[in-house]
């Protein structure tokens, strides 16, 4: 079965000798140039896509709108993509030792937001690689944590550790 990557790792191209890539930095991100009116309601996410040359001769890639897929939630619905604040790479030769990124804006419901899949097909020197996925999410749903010092609330590992060792010092438990 194929597993998708996890994101912020590589992934390489074994056609292309020395070319990876990796989709990473998903995390809660405001757009540049404003909102987009379609996303009313929507929480605004950003994700990168690196493509790094390894090799020893350069290549001419695309990475444009319909290259990037971005889906969210357990059931995969699509995340509004907001084209106008993202920034693509549109025919560009990426030289020895040198990398370029793609910067895609995207908005989902908050809840979706802890499961988001990433999907890139590369195309270098006008041929069309395989599809990539990467798997990730955004914790921003959790409840902030109320302002006791880090390491002492309910849930903490420390109270785990401390209750289960008061467990087992009372009389009677075995």
């Amino acid at each position: 079965m194929y597993e998708p990557n996890v994101v912020g790792d590589w992934q390489e191209y074994e056609e292309h000798a020395g070319l990876r890539v990796r989709v990473h930095r998903l995390e809660p991100a405001e757009p540049p140039r404003g909102r987009d009116d379609a996303a009313a309601g929507l929480t605004y996410f950003s994700v990168r896509v690196t493509v790094e040359n390894r090799g020893a001769r350069h290549y001419g890639i695309h990475l444009e709108d319909g290259q990037i897929d971005v889906r969210v939630g357990p059931d995969g619905e699509g995340a509004f993509i907001d084209w106008r604040n993202s920034q693509f790479i549109e025919g560009f030769d990426v030289y020895p030792l040198r990398r370029a990124t793609a910067v895609v804006y995207a908005a989902a419901p908050e809840a979706a937001l802890t499961h988001v899949d990433v999907q890139v097909q590369l195309r270098v020197e006008d041929e069309w690689t395989d599809r990539r996925l990467w798997a990730g999410g955004i914790g921003i749903v959790e409840p902030a944590a109320p302002a006791a010092p880090a390491g002492t609330g309910q849930g903490s590992l420390a109270h785990q550790v401390s209750a289960f060792l008061r467990d087992q010092s009372e009389p009677g438990s075995a």
